[in-house]
């Protein structure tokens, strides 16, 4: 009955409207090679800032350079670095926060005292100072964000782990002599892995955001390397006379964002059945 419930459940997300424009896009960025109509550093001077039409479908940069083929491309970038970088932060923040709470004490307040620090300063703001000191690049860029990423989710595991580990059925697997690892693995990680997956959905959407503001403001991925932040700080110039160069960038990243949003609300939900951002704010109440 659990097997048929947790299937039924499953197929609710994976075959969402989310899920289903999700992986189209992840389709055509992979595929961008194969199904872009130009080069995406083809220059053609002559065609530069056209509109969109039957030969370039989202018209033209300053360069010349089709969009939907820079785009397409751009995409690989934005996606991969974005992806990289959440999964690197949900596994920091997944262990130290699991460590917290399970050797408490000192190590407990001061795990607490370090997460209050880094959440109180702006990601951003951390993100600008590595960058400032590293160079720009890929692995600065990932380095300089998942250095703070993790806070998030090392409060929320903390918090969720404490509250597993305080259960009456946890209680009674240590009077019978049971490991701290068969406690980890059968009593916490189930009870907290609904909430962090739907929180590193809703991250993911979140570390798109920050590093495509990276890449506008010129410090992220550098020529002749693009993504969607970039095309969006190339574009600007010319937007009144090329809005496109604008629109078709920032839609891709408002798109991703806020279908991944609704997919962990969608997992939280399923699981849990309570809003993610209730599941944080709740987590902030018990840290």
């Amino acid at each position: 009955m659990e097997s048929v419930m947790a299937r039924s459940a499953t197929s609710r997300i994976l075959l969402s409207a989310p899920a289903f424009i999700l992986l189209a896009i992840v389709i055509v960025t992979i595929a961008a090679p194969l199904i872009s109509p130009y080069d995406p550093d083809a220059q053609s001077l002559a065609d530069r800032l056209q509109g969109p039409n039957p030969a370039h479908l989202l018209g033209t940069d300053a360069l010349g350079r089709d969009t939907l083929s820079r785009v397409l491309h751009g995409g690989q970038f934005s996606l991969s670095v974005a992806l990289i970088t959440t999964l690197f932060s949900l596994l920091v923040g997944t262990v130290l926060g699991l460590i917290s709470a399970l050797r408490g004490g000192w190590l407990d307040e001061i795990f607490l005292r370090v997460n209050d620090l880094l959440l109180a300063l702006p990601e951003i703001v951390i993100a600008l100072l590595i960058i400032a000191v590293m160079g720009p690049g890929f692995l600065t860029m990932v380095l300089s964000v998942g250095v703070v990423a993790w806070t998030p989710t090392a409060r929320l595991v903390r918090s969720m782990a404490a509250q597993a580990l305080s259960t009456h059925h946890v209680e009674a697997s240590k009077h019978v002599g049971a490991s701290r690892w068969f406690i980890l693995r059968h009593h916490v990680l189930p009870f907290v892995a609904g909430p962090v997956l739907a929180q590193a959905a809703l991250r993911f959407g979140l570390l798109l955001v920050l590093l495509g503001s990276l890449s506008y403001l010129g410090i992220g991925v550098q020529p002749p390397q693009s993504d969607w932040g970039s095309m969006l700080s190339d574009a600007q110039p010319h937007a009144i006379r090329s809005p496109w160069g604008l629109i078709a960038p920032g839609a891709a990243i408002f798109l991703v964002s806020f279908c991944v949003t609704l997919l962990g609300n969608r997992i939280t939900h399923v699981l849990g059945g309570e809003d993610v951002l209730d599941t944080e704010t709740k987590a902030e109440s018990h840290g």
